[in-house]
């Protein structure tokens, strides 16, 4: 007998209640609604469920089953125990409840005293277990009060909508190098840019490729059409936004590699993640674990094939800094995240957005929160980010002066968002760099620097860090140089002059910042994303059609006189894979005899129409029937049928 007979086999042997049990833990052969028990053994096969059954395992189900695969068909639970060292009370039971477990699943049962494994199972571990891992301590929890949590929750959730923020804004106006992904070195210069840890920066640019605020373009990741509305939502609708994305992250947490804009195919980081969510809901809402590494542990064990330790505790960590988890416990808003309502309570974890800031005689700017769109445009035009703020420099201002912003209209729009106006010193460093800016200018020749300070133009002649562009004298307010415009700009303003450039008839150019958008990338689809699963009456039911299917039926004798009959019969059975024989000779009888039967037929993947019918005619798969009540002509595929039931009355 063939493992897929044995599977059927054993099937046969239980009741409807131990049938929807199966099922409720098999959801995916559920889902495809089998028509026989032969049918639901080949589903239980698949490579497909039977991974994700096995992935449901805790550890101790993982040890037994591995070993019973080693040792073969010929074992029983005596030469179990004993492989694995089952010596004690304690033991023993803890092998009757794998064993349990696994026959639940389908995935080892016994059979004239053998245990018998599911076909299509392969050894789960390397190394042959030793005995049965024990289950860790469970985590202690303690009394904590449930404002407390949310209370932690504020500042790191803040300051990930914030780094998110700054990322994006960031990838607008610098090149940001991703190929195959944004490796550790351009990692590490992003973390650095923007004043936060490899680690942080990391989630930063997953939540933002995550949630289609940045997408690679060209070698480059680029800001996204969606991510403007975004940054202009309020600080709580785009902390709603990366807190629902963040259980979908499919990208393994703390793996060292370079942050790629695809994960691979065996990553699960979005279980794991989801996992760590789950396991914090689980408490009260005045409770919380008291030792971290002790979820941890349970997580490993209880779901190994989803939860490795250093991926727990990275998607723990990641948790904490959305303002998931917090004080040992779930937060209100990552409760909302598993209950899809996270807009309703996001508001109590981020403040307000900011519209002024702080301008200090130390030439830096502080905002109490998260600054406004544009607060941050303003600050950004003139400032550079810095540790805790903006740091106002003599290039920072250079560089609004070069985008085309006359100095008054600068100082207005800082004295516009400034809490306590703009202090003497900003103001005195504006007007200096606006005295120096534009003395001189690059004509496009290839090219020319001109400046109407002839004492200026020998300086700049002579500087050793100019000596690249071979500078020479066409005239006492006139330098020929050898590099195009772009290059010879880029020099003089490293060399610390503050040049502009003008077209060749001596009109002033506004350099601008070429700003781009590009499309996102779809979103991925899951593997089961279309599915629903089936309610616990669909369960029932199914089960019991199931169970009923294999009970001995009275047979339907067809008469060895009538070949005609039993070509019907052949034929039918021929163009119908679903139905019972004894249903194909109902209905071989009344195409016949013309009497009326009741069919089902299929309509769609999980329904069927029932109609009354009287058969007239069969041909090509066809068969044509007059339907009750009105007596209207009708044609159904054979194959589509799914029962015949005979009908009195009519």
């Amino acid at each position: 007998m063939g493992r897929k007979a044995a599977l059927a086999g054993w099937l046969r042997g239980l009741d409807a209640q131990d049938i929807r049990d199966l099922l409720a833990l098999r959801g995916d052969a559920a889902d495809s609604r089998p028509h026989s028990l032969r049918a639901l053994a080949d589903e239980l096969a698949t490579a497909a469920s039977l991974r994700s059954a096995v992935d449901g395992l805790d550890q101790a189900c993982r040890d037994v089953l591995d070993t019973a695969l080693r040792m073969g068909d010929e074992t029983c639970a005596d030469a179990l125990a004993e492989r694995l060292r089952c010596n004690g009370k304690a033991s023993r039971a803890e092998l009757k409840r794998t064993l349990g477990e696994l026959r639940s699943r389908a995935l080892l049962w016994s059979a004239g005293g053998k245990l018998v494994s599911s076909p299509g199972l392969r050894l789960l571990e390397d190394e042959p277990p030793r005995r049965i891992t024990p289950a860790p301590r469970t985590p202690r929890r303690a009394a904590q009060h449930r404002g407390f949590a949310d209370r932690a929750a504020i500042a790191p959730a803040t300051s990930t909508v914030d780094g998110v923020t700054r990322l994006v804004e960031l990838c607008d106006v610098e090149q940001v190098a991703c190929r195959t992904g944004v490796g550790l070195r351009e990692l590490r210069r992003i973390a650095g840019v923007l004043r936060t840890e490899e680690v942080r920066a990391r989630l930063w640019v997953e939540l933002a490729l995550e949630t289609r605020l940045l997408a690679v373009d060209d070698g480059r990741l680029a800001p996204t059409v969606g991510s403007d509305a975004w940054r202009d939502e309020s600080p709580a609708g785009r902390l709603s936004t990366l807190a629902d994305a963040w259980p979908r992250m499919a990208w393994t947490p703390g793996k060292q590699r370079a942050a790629t804009a695809e994960p691979s195919s065996t990553e699960f980081g979005d279980r794991t993640r989801r996992g760590v969510l789950e396991w914090y809901a689980r408490l009260g809402e005045d409770e919380a674990y008291e030792h971290r590494h002790e979820v941890v542990a349970e997580l490993v064990w209880t779901r190994p094939a989803v939860h490795g330790r250093a991926a727990t505790e990275a998607a723990l960590v990641e948790a904490e800094s959305l303002g998931l988890v917090a004080l040992g416990a779930s937060t209100a808003l990552g409760r909302a995240v598993l209950a899809g309502a996270t807009a309703e309570v996001a508001d109590r974890f981020v403040p307000p957005a900011a519209t002024t800031a702080h301008l200090r005689p130390d030439l830096t700017a502080v905002v109490a929160g998260l600054p406004s769109r544009g607060l941050s445009g303003v600050l950004d035009q003139a400032a550079d980010c810095a540790t805790g703020g903006w740091r106002f420099s003599g290039a920072s201002v250079r560089r609004a002066l070069d985008a085309g912003h006359e100095p008054d209209a600068l100082l207005a729009r800082l004295a516009s968002v400034a809490e306590h106006g703009v202090p003497p010193t900003l103001e005195h460093l504006v007007r200096e760099v606006a005295r120096q800016h534009g003395r001189i200018t690059v004509t496009p020749v290839a090219c020319c620097v001109r400046t109407e300070d002839p004492v200026l133009l020998r300086e700049i002649a002579g500087h050793r860090l100019l000596a690249q562009l071979s500078l020479q004298h066409l005239g006492p307010t006139v330098l020929a140089s050898s590099l195009p415009v772009a290059e010879t700009l880029a020099l003089l303003r490293a060399a610390g002059y503050a040049p502009t450039t003008s077209t060749p008839d001596g009109i002033a150019v506004v350099e601008r910042v070429a700003r781009r958008r590009v499309e996102p990338p779809p979103p991925r689809v899951t593997e089961d994303a279309w599915r629903m699963p089936l309610t616990g009456q669909e369960l029932t039911k199914l089960a019991m059609a199931l169970v009923e299917r294999e009970r001995p039926r009275p047979r339907f004798v067809v008469h060895a006189a009538d070949p005609q009959r039993i070509g019907t019969v052949r034929l039918l059975r021929d163009q119908s894979l679903v139905l019972r024989d004894s249903e194909v000779v109902l209905l071989a009888e009344a195409l016949a005899s013309r009497t009326s039967v009741e069919i089902a037929v299929a309509n769609g993947p999980r329904s069927t129409v029932k109609h009354v019918i009287t058969p007239v005619d069969h041909a090509a798969g066809n068969l044509k029937a007059n339907c009750a009540p009105r007596g209207e002509h009708r044609e159904f595929l054979v194959s589509r049928i799914r029962s015949v039931r005979a009908v009195t009355g009519v």
